[in-house]
């Protein structure tokens, strides 16, 4: 992973009016607030339109846990994300994703992957590469997944690719829980 200057601080979230620190502290998990909301609280009018359709993404969608993670974590790759890879190889590997098939991620399709999941994996790399997922993957993932399903694949890469650029753009550094963080 490329190491990335963080360009914008954590905010102090105490010298926030009330109504924003509120919206930040919406996202806070088992009482913390993780790094990228503390950078994101300079614009807590973002957060808050923002987080509903991110919450969708992570939570609410179609896809099986184990497919929204492997293309969370190919995208996160792709990019050289370091946070977002971090975060989510911890809730993939939270949720069962094993050792193996992180490595595997970050070798690409084709690699110890079932059909279905050397078409999720090709996705991330069509729509990183191409902008466009390609008839053949489209093809594959349509044998198993509906239209919500095949249109939950795109955005879930789709809202990663997003949140990678603003992390490495931003600078955000990794979380004191995370592997590789300095402590």
């Amino acid at each position: 992973m490329i190491k990335r200057k963080q360009r914008i601080p954590m905010r102090d979230l105490a010298t926030m009016a009330a109504e924003d620190r509120e919206t930040v502290e919406k996202n806070a998990m088992n009482g913390q607030i993780f790094n990228i909301f503390k950078v994101l609280a300079h614009h807590p009018k973002l957060v808050k339109r923002w987080t509903p359709f991110a919450g969708h993404v992570l939570g609410k969608q179609t896809l099986p846990f184990r497919d929204r993670e492997l293309l969370i974590l190919r995208i996160g790759w792709l990019n050289q994300a370091e946070y977002e890879f971090a975060q989510h190889e911890l809730i993939a590997r939270k949720g069962g994703v094993s050792e193996a098939d992180v490595e595997n991620v970050k070798k690409g399709p084709g690699v110890g992957w079932s059909e279905h999941e050397t078409a999720l994996i090709q996705a991330a790399d069509d729509l990183y590469e191409n902008s466009v997922v390609s008839d053949a993957t489209w093809a594959m993932l349509a044998k198993k997944y509906s239209t919500e399903q095949l249109m939950d694949v795109v955005f879930t890469i789709g809202q990663y690719n997003l949140v990678s650029w603003a992390l490495n753009s931003f600078g955000v550094p990794l979380d004191d829980f995370l592997p590789g963080a300095k402590k």
